[in-house]
């Protein structure tokens, strides 16, 4: 019986370079949580930008589903990296970060920072960014998966993405 070949590529500075900018580059993602009445996956489009901090984060309401899913179990999975306008979306490059969510409430100190931060990218929510239901999500990243197109994948440690000591790393 022959041994297939580890698809996983030794990461490199192009590997962390590539997923730095992906996350720099997101506007948007999706979000995977656990749904908590059936542990079944679920998936949710969400804005994203990045802390002051660079970590990535999302604006969310409280009556949203992954919302409450994320209040019953805070780990989640955020994919970024939108395919260009032509050819196969799959060789185009994405990230997937593995998390923690951390609540960021309108009483917390943080959320002023956060909300000027945010509005950086997504002027539009000034509209809601007030409203009582609305929190902040800062992704604490344990580690993240890079498929840099058809033969590249690696697996990212939160010090190759640019997270730093302040992430939980765990590989």
């Amino acid at each position: 019986m022959s041994r297939r070949a580890d698809p996983i590529r030794l990461t490199d500075d192009s590997a962390r370079k590539l997923a730095r900018k992906l996350l720099d580059n997101a506007r948007y993602g999706a979000l995977g949580v656990l749904e908590p009445d059936t542990g079944e996956p679920m998936v949710s489009r969400v804005a994203v930008a990045r802390s002051p901090e660079g970590a990535p984060m999302t604006l969310v309401s409280g009556l949203s589903h992954h919302t409450r899913a994320l209040r019953a179990n805070p780990s989640a999975s955020l994919l970024v990296g939108e395919p260009g306008e032509k050819g196969d979306p799959l060789t185009y490059p994405r990230l997937s970060v593995m998390a923690q969510a951390r609540f960021i409430e309108h009483a917390d100190p943080e959320y002023a920072r956060m909300a000027d931060r945010y509005l950086d990218d997504h002027p539009k929510a000034r509209l809601y960014i007030g409203f009582a239901d609305f929190v902040f999500l800062h992704f604490e990243a344990r580690k993240g998966f890079l498929n840099a197109g058809f033969g590249k994948a690696f697996v990212i440690t939160a010090t190759d993405m640019g997270l730093g000591k302040t992430q939980v790393e765990q590989v």
